[in-house]
């Protein structure tokens, strides 16, 4: 028997993206099938910066059904090298900013996908500079509750490690 699956969180609120899917704003779309549209940011990073968004409504990573989150992450893949082509970038930062607290700022799940060029401005520093590095024994410590709670028959539907 399979664990019942967690329910999609309602909305908080209005959506824009919402709106932008059912046509109800103006939005440059690039891309787009039955599950997923990708659209222009209208405040780009840098110009041919793409956002990856699933037509229905899911807040956060988390409540996207495994099915559309791979998905999404396919169209990505895909766009990558136009877009690249297309802003003459060489690079690119993948993102997902999940909750409020990792600096989503439009609760519809989203996938940036950021073109990027040597001395552009924008940072994503990792390792992060205020990080203090752990001990070994902390570091294990955490892989161990994390492989322990992957493999607990009462969480994540029964997931096997």
């Amino acid at each position: 028997m399979q664990a019942p699956t967690a329910p999609m969180k309602p909305s908080t609120g209005h959506c824009i993206f919402c709106d932008l899917i059912r046509g109800a704003a103006e939005v440059s779309i690039c891309y787009e099938d039955a599950t997923a549209i990708a659209f222009l940011d209208i405040q780009p990073v840098n110009p041919g910066h793409v956002l990856v968004v699933p037509r229905e409504h899911y807040e956060v990573l988390q409540d996207i059904p495994k099915d559309v989150g791979a998905h999404l992450y396919q169209v990505a893949a895909k766009l990558i090298p136009t877009v690249q082509t297309a802003s003459g970038a060489t690079d690119m930062n993948i993102v997902v900013n999940s909750g409020q607290a990792a600096g989503q700022n439009v609760m519809h799940y989203h996938i940036h996908l950021i073109p990027r060029r040597e001395g552009d401005g924008f940072d994503v520093p990792l390792p992060f500079p205020a990080s203090v590095m752990p001990n070994r024994q902390q570091l294990d410590a955490m892989a161990a509750r994390i492989g322990s709670m992957l493999r607990d028959p009462l969480r994540n539907g029964g997931m096997k490690a």
